[in-house]
This record gives C-alpha cells, structure tokens and sequence, in this order.
C-alpha cells in the first residue's frame, strides 16, 4: 500500500509532464494554422477589418506577405502557455479522477466514467485557462485594418481588458468553452474503447502477459487511436470553437461586443450564414480541454 502510492503519485506526475510537453511542441509547430483557423472562424463576412481569405494556404500566404512572421506567430505566447498547462493539468486531473471512480470497481471502468473523468478533468482545466484563450484569440486577429490601438503583448492586453471591459471580460466564451469539455471527453473516451477493442482482437491466440496488454500494441495502433479519436473530436465539438472564438473578439471603438452571448452568437450565425460555416475551413490541430 504504502510503495503503490508513490509510484501511482509519480505515474500522475509523469502525465503531467509528458502533457505539458506534447502541448508544447503541438503549438510550436501547428500555431500558424491556429492563428488561419481562428480568423475563418470569426471572419462572417460582414466585418470590414479582416482580410479576405479564400482558403488555408491563401491565408497563409496572404498573412505572412502582409505581416510577416510576426502575423502568422500572433498569440503564439498565450498559445503556449495555455496549451501547456491545460495539458498538464488535463492528464493530471484525468488519471486522479479515473483512480477514485476505479475504486471499489476492481480498477475497471465503463465508458461512462472514462467520460465523466474527462469530462470533469476539462471542466477544472476551462476555469483556469479561460482567460489566456481570451488572451491568445484577441492577439491572433488583430490585423493592419484593425481600427483600434493593437495590444502589444499579453500583458498590455491583460491590462486593457481588465481596465476597458473588467475581470469577466477575461470569461467570455467559457459557456462553449464548458462545452467545447466534451472534445477531451469524446477524445478519451474514444481513445480508451478503441484500445480495448484492438488490444481483445490482438489478445486471441497471443501468448503475451495479460498484465501487460499494452505489449500487444505497436506504434502504427497508437497512431491509428490518437488520429481516430481526434477526429471524431473534432467532427462533434467543431461549432462550439466558431461560437466561443466569436465571443472573445475584441468589442468595436465604442466598446460594444459583436456578440452578447452564446444564444446571440447562435442566432446570428444561423441567420447570417450556412450550417457549414460553423465547420468552414477546419485545421487539424490539438484543443485543451478547452483545449485549444
């Protein structure tokens, strides 16, 4: 009892870490197709201070040729962080709330409380970094037709918001953002059955240690599970990012918000656009728990 605390404590600790740095490195590398992604996702058609972008790669190309490295790499700070710490603390919080759901249950869980733990795990996640998504999507559309004076870093934007809008500024968005919890859920919890499925079929008629059925898998599986549970993700939770990327634009000159609420936000899109703008122009990336 006394060793298997430990070693369970350092387990948690190791997710931790081994999140933080997978988020690290998914942002440093995916973060230009993040800054494309958030301005498809806001950009209605009706807003005179964004560019017009006709597809990914145009978008690209057309930010870094009018702002430079600098434009495609907008938010990359707030990114980071937020995406390194909703990753370590997601992994932690997940693995402690699948350990007191696992007990007096044999350590066996159903689907059900693979996503309860998930999505518990993402809602104490959402709380904490809300505000730097905030941070991160505010500094990723600021554009050279924005009419407003641009923040110039994260802490001037902290600074301005809290001084022009105050502190619940810094939690508009967190109803999707609550909801866009069922990504890491979904995700998990696909994960999770997925493995179990390939890892019976690969157990008939193998001779590893059943104690050890991980054994059974090979890299190829672990891709297949992560690239098929992150679509099937993506697939569900896609609108609630359009909603809450709309939520957290800056408010116009005279310090009016675009948009009131999520219900606002709904309505809105509904009326002035397609049911398949609310999916337009999706880009493969990671999301905490919001996730992204």
């Amino acid at each position: 009892m006394s060793t298997e605390a430990p070693k369970r404590d350092q387990w948690q600790w190791e997710n931790a870490t081994a999140g933080a740095a997978a988020g690290f490195a998914t942002v440093a590398v995916m973060h230009p197709l993040d800054v494309v992604r958030t301005r498809f996702q806001v950009n209605d058609g009706r807003v005179s201070n964004f560019p017009s972008y006709k597809n990914t790669a145009h978008a690209v190309f057309t930010i870094a040729r009018s702002e430079g490295l600098r434009g495609l790499y907008a938010g990359f700070l707030p990114g980071v962080l937020g995406s390194t710490i909703s990753w370590s603390l997601y992994f932690f919080f997940y693995d402690r709330a699948k350990q007191r759901y696992a007990r007096n249950r044999e350590g066996k869980l159903s689907p059900g409380l693979h996503l309860a733990s998930a999505a518990e795990a993402g809602a104490i996640v959402s709380f904490f970094t809300n505000p730097v998504w905030l941070v991160k999507t505010r500094l990723q559309l600021q554009t050279p037709l924005h009419q407003t004076r641009p923040y110039s870093g994260v802490y001037d934007a902290f600074r301005t918001i809290m001084r022009e809008e105050g502190f619940s500024a810094l939690y508009r968005g967190i109803v999707p953002g609550l909801f866009l919890v069922s990504h890491g859920a979904i995700q998990f919890t696909a994960y999770e059955e997925l493995r179990k499925v390939i890892v019976d079929f690969k157990s008939k008629g193998s001779t590893v240690d059943n104690q050890n059925p991980d054994k059974l898998l090979n890299s190829v599986d672990y891709a297949v599970l992560g690239a098929t549970s992150k679509l099937a993700a993506v697939l569900l939770t896609y609108p609630f990012q359009v909603i809450r990327a709309r939520l957290q634009q800056r408010p116009s000159g005279d310090g009016v918000p675009r948009y009131m609420d999520t219900l606002h936000v709904v309505k809105e899109t509904a009326r002035f656009c397609s049911v398949a703008d609310l999916k337009v122009s999706e880009v493969f990336t990671k999301e905490l728990p919001q996730t992204s």
